[in-house]
């Protein structure tokens, strides 16, 4: 009789894919965002450790157009902007499969609870209020990256 073929199943559990995770890094952050003041602000904190590449976006309709090449692991999203708000953003992207299921993090000054709940609810991983701590940001945003991944 010729034998069955056998199919292993390996199953991670918590602890395996935390390792994992580990060994991956984040890189890749994409930011969008119109003022340009708050633009620099984050790329210099960002980018001070050398860590991360970082790609900014003044507008929405120009994040979607970079997107399919930079390939981020994770988004920085304003929710106030002219044209394509952050919200119309984060859908557009979650239609996209290079990015239907990157983690997007608004960053914004409206964060009263329910705006915050709101956020959440449509799909964002998290939520950075303005101003932000320059000098947490980036270790805001691998936390953030690596409670996603887990």
């Amino acid at each position: 009789m010729p034998a069955a073929p056998s199919i292993v199943t390996f199953r991670r559990n918590k602890g395996q894919r935390k390792a994992m995770m580990a060994e991956k890094k984040l890189s890749r952050i994409l930011y969008v965002e119109d003022e340009p003041d708050i633009r620099e602000v984050a790329r210099f904190a960002l980018e001070y450790s050398g860590e991360f590449e970082v790609k900014i976006c003044e507008s929405g309709a120009e994040a979607l157009t970079i997107i399919g090449d930079f390939r981020p692991e994770i988004v920085l999203l304003d929710v106030m902007m002219p044209g394509m708000d952050g919200l119309t953003t984060m859908e557009e992207m979650r239609k996209r499969p290079e990015t239907a299921t990157v983690p997007i993090v608004f960053m914004t000054a409206k964060v009263q609870s329910a705006e915050v709940s709101r956020y959440l609810a449509l799909g964002a991983a998290s939520v950075i209020p303005k101003p932000f701590d320059p000098r947490t940001l980036g270790t805001t945003v691998r936390e953030i990256w690596e409670k996603h991944a887990a």
